[in-house]
């Protein structure tokens, strides 16, 4: 699994720019407590090299997929434990659930700094459901 500030990242593809040509469809891993993005590091160094011989050709931008060999997403993804694919509101409460269970070790351990972490990974997921819970409900469907 991949995880950024503790959080398990979320497998999905999306548009890197590198200097001045945008490159879509690259596989990425997204971190949905601080936002942080990096290229999967099953293709980093594809991605780089395309990048480079991209802005090497003044290229505005160009498809990952048309350059690189077709990495399956399954094989890409199957250490993630949430996808971009899946229901939002059932990312975040995944999330929420991994973090509960790795306070409980946490305590166990008696590690204050990882707890403090986590207590904080947690008020951040908090809030994000509370915001996807008032903009369904505001929307008329509420979960």
């Amino acid at each position: 699994m991949s995880f950024c500030c503790g959080a398990s990242m979320i497998g999905t593809k999306g548009t890197l720019r590198h200097i001045g040509t945008h490159i879509h469809n690259v596989p990425l891993l997204f971190c949905p407590v601080c936002h942080r993005v990096e290229v999967h590091y099953m293709v980093e160094s594809e991605y780089e090299i395309l990048a480079e011989y991209a802005h090497g050709d003044h290229a505005p931008e160009v498809d990952f997929q048309d350059y690189v060999e077709d990495k399956s997403s399954e094989g890409l993804y199957e250490n993630c434990v949430n996808v971009e694919s899946e229901e939002p509101a059932d990312v975040v409460m995944n999330q929420i659930d991994m973090a509960l269970d790795l306070l409980s070790v946490a305590k166990q351990l008696k590690d204050e700094e990882w707890e403090k972490q986590l207590k904080k990974r947690l008020t951040a997921l908090n809030e994000r459901r509370n915001k996807m819970r008032k903009k369904a409900f505001s929307a008329g469907t509420p979960k």
